[in-house]
């Protein structure tokens, strides 16, 4: 794993840097400007500051039909308004993915957990490919980490059907201490994942969620969770399901968590349902166009910069992250 990593970093350094070369010089550096050096004077050093904007982007067409074959010409990035230099495009299927499967575990889905765990295990099957990692943790009252990133189909599939239903008497705390209410820790759940594990890795990075979205007893807020996934670069899944006649579910949360990082939100209403919520799932996994771009803005000011990605004079959808974090000083 950590060689695969290694790897990574090195490919989108070696990336970043040639991308970077043929640009003047002067706009690199944030020295300024020297004067001629006597033939004695050691030379200076080339300082070299590379913010390659990578986002990952799915293209679905009128009949939500993934688009798989667009140029980079067919493509526009605005940030926050200003249109942006592609600097780098690729449509690559066989680019790893670093995957984190979350399954809710509380109360409201006991009815449903078993199908959970099986469609889950296929879908693994399915999506995960040579040099892929996945992770397990499953959330309820606490959150736990089942399986840590591992290529292991046998250990993945262990720790899935370890998941159990947890309602409360006795239990223990979770790694973020609760305040107030103690219930379902969706948000929590998120910001672990993100922030402790996925920050770590390089590359594709998605979180698939089972959940009704219905969080009640988190610490964080539902937007310090998708600001954590924001900052790692993860796209959120998130299949909605639940027992609606009794606990109900929430569309608004679910939608959210997906729309601000790229991701999709799919209802799921019974188990074939859920098999084919997981095979579009994979399909979007392996058909995602790579953009990059130096931003404009070179300002190190830690902001949140809105960003959109548009296909000009097609009746086409692109679901991406809706921003990022610059670097901040």
């Amino acid at each position: 794993m950590r060689l695969r990593k290694c790897v990574l970093m090195l490919f989108t350094m070696i990336l970043a840097i040639a991308l970077v070369l043929p640009w003047n010089s002067g706009a690199q550096s944030n020295q300024p400007p020297q004067k001629a050096s006597g033939q004695g004077d050691p030379q200076q050093p080339i300082r070299v500051e590379v913010s390659l904007v990578n986002l990952f982007a799915t293209v679905r067409d009128h009949s939500k039909k993934i688009v798989p074959n667009l140029s980079k010409e067919e493509f526009r990035i605005m940030e926050d308004g200003v249109e942006q230099k592609i600097a780098a495009f690729s449509h690559e299927a066989a680019l790893p993915v670093t995957l984190a499967l979350l399954i809710d575990t509380s109360g409201s889905e006991e009815a449903l957990l078993g199908a959970e765990q099986e469609a889950a295990s296929r879908f693994l099957g399915r999506v995960l490919r040579k040099g892929d990692l996945a992770m397990v943790m499953s959330f309820d009252l606490d959150v736990d980490l089942l399986a840590d990133f591992t290529d292991n189909r046998s250990t993945l599939d262990r720790a899935i059907h370890r998941a159990k239903i947890n309602t409360g008497g006795g239990g223990h705390q979770g790694p973020i201490a609760q305040r107030g209410p103690i219930g379902t820790n969706l948000y929590d759940a998120v910001y672990l994942a993100c922030h402790e594990k996925l920050v770590e890795e390089a590359g594709r990075k998605a979180l698939v969620i089972l959940t009704d979205a219905e969080d009640n007893g988190s610490k964080l807020r539902l937007e310090e969770a998708i600001e954590a996934a924001q900052r790692t670069d993860s796209v959120i899944h998130v299949l909605l399901i639940g027992d609606r006649w009794h606990y109900g579910t929430n569309p608004g949360v679910a939608n959210k968590m997906a729309n601000e990082t790229g991701g999709r939100m799919i209802e799921v209403s019974s188990e074939k349902k859920l098999e084919q919520a997981f095979d579009e799932i994979s399909q979007e996994l392996r058909s995602q166009y790579t953009l990059g771009y130096y931003p404009s803005n070179r300002a190190h000011d830690g902001a949140f910069r809105k960003v959109k990605v548009e296909t000009p004079g097609k009746e086409f959808k692109v679901l991406t992250r809706r921003g990022y974090y610059a670097p901040k000083n």
